[in-house]
């Protein structure tokens, strides 16, 4: 609708102007019952301008008033994926920790191999969370 109402007005808008303009100065073929006519005329115009104006400053606020809506809505579906995504993570975690193949890498063969990996990585873990934070 504020499309449609910006074509009308910026085509229409300079004519009051110009009415005013030719009711200052009448040209002399023109008879006062027209005079005052054109006059009521070119208010009236004026008034349907000053409408169009205010009606497109309301569909603005409508259309900044939806769009905060949907910006909401989005927050809050992006709050819950980052909350199903922070639950999910530990268990994650583990069956990453639990399917790790440790076939050539360090520690292979000790006994206690994966323990010492898995409590390797949560150390790292946490000393990039701790450096992240600072």
């Amino acid at each position: 609708m504020r499309r449609l109402l910006a074509r009308p007005q910026r085509l229409l808008a300079p004519e009051p102007a110009a009415l005013f303009r030719l009711l200052q100065h009448p040209p002399a073929w023109m008879a006062d019952v027209d005079e005052q006519e054109l006059r009521q005329a070119t208010e009236e115009f004026s008034v349907v301008l000053r409408d169009m104006a205010s009606l497109q400053e309301r569909i603005k606020r409508l259309q900044e008033e939806l769009g905060a809506q949907v910006n909401e809505r989005n927050n809050r579906s992006l709050f819950v994926l980052a909350v199903v995504t922070v639950l999910a993570l530990p268990i994650n975690i583990i069956a990453a920790l639990l399917g790790m193949n440790v076939g050539g890498l360090p520690l292979a063969q000790h006994p206690d191999g994966f323990w010492i990996v898995a409590m390797f990585t949560v150390v790292t873990g946490w000393l990039a969370y701790r450096k992240m934070r600072e």
